[in-house]
């Protein structure tokens, strides 16, 4: 497979997993701001969501203060914003035109008509429950393609390439709501454990849809070593660093048997995900969690890296 087409497929993925992690993140923050205020002070939710997206420094640039409408613009609408749902199903849809031939047909017409369908909503929704419908439509235009993908494509370099995309963008998505919420969301003044501690981690969990696999899993109140737990190391959990680095492994070794040649990226990959396995989260929250989610951030950007330089340059 050509060079340029691997990379038009492993963006592609990129960008819609993107959009739908954006589209979860607004929802999220939507359910925290509507927190009674008899929880506790007012707390800065808004600004936790420019800072989860990882898009900071962008926003403030072009507004003063982090309040609903900014943040909404800038992470759903904004052309300026080269991470808004809206500019990641443009670029989405961009990367699908340059590798048409290798996607099925059902593929196409899913961020084809993501596409198309998006220009109906214009600058935006008018009020907020059209923004949550928009954010509802994001996250089933996503899931929609994601499952045309899995259901239609050839096991080939093309799927596997594609696959990267996903767990890469995934992995980094999960382990960012989670270092956010752990040290940026609960106000200095309340205290962990209290009600709206535990109304935040509900609204986490609901935001990766895993609050009722916790409550399969774990079957008592939400604690946020167990979430943590769910989120990082439970390889059965979809959306969790560990599972998707078992599928990163495991597509990255179905390349190179193809290609008939191991690299970097391969001996990365399997180093991350052992290192995963043999984590225990009393160990994690003894070391720092927030120094453990920060290798693990710096790690899965190597692994991109080390994926651009073997296969998409």
């Amino acid at each position: 497979m050509l060079s340029r087409t691997a990379d038009n497929l492993y963006w592609l993925a990129r960008y819609v997993e993107r959009a739908e992690y954006l589209a979860r993140i607004l929802d999220a923050t939507q359910r925290l701001a509507a927190v009674p205020t008899a929880h506790g002070p007012s707390t800065n939710e808004w600004e936790t969501a420019v800072s989860t997206a990882g898009c900071s420094s962008g926003f403030f640039a072009a507004y003063e203060e982090a309040n609903e409408q900014t943040v909404t613009d800038f992470l759903a609408f904004s052309p300026d914003n080269p991470s808004s749902i809206r500019s990641c199903f443009e670029v989405a849809r961009a990367n699908a035109r340059g590798v048409r031939t290798a996607l099925t047909m059902e593929m196409w017409d899913a961020i084809n008509g993501t596409w198309l369908e998006l220009q109906k909503f214009g600058s935006g929704p008018a009020s907020r429950e059209q923004l949550s419908q928009f954010l509802r439509w994001v996250q089933e235009s996503s899931l929609r393609f994601d499952g045309s993908a899995y259901r239609t494509m050839l096991r080939n370099d093309a799927y596997w390439f594609s696959r990267l995309g996903v767990f890469i963008e995934r992995a980094d998505n999960t382990a960012r709501i989670l270092d956010v919420k752990y040290h940026l969301l609960l106000p200095p003044q309340e205290h962990v454990g209290g009600p709206l501690d535990y109304f935040q981690w509900a609204a986490i969990l609901r935001s990766v849809s895993a609050l009722t696999s916790y409550h399969w899993v774990y079957r008592e109140s939400l604690k946020p070593w167990l979430v943590a737990d769910l989120l990082m190391l439970n390889e059965q959990m979809p959306r969790s660093l560990a599972s998707c680095y078992v599928h990163l492994v495991e597509h990255l070794d179905n390349i190179a048997r193809i290609y008939g040649r191991q690299g970097p990226a391969q001996r990365h990959a399997r180093q991350v995900s052992t290192r995963l396995q043999n984590s225990r989260m009393d160990e994690v929250f003894r070391d720092g969690l927030h120094e453990f989610i920060n290798e693990f951030i710096d790690d899965n950007n190597r692994l991109g890296m080390q994926i651009t330089e073997q296969y998409l340059v």
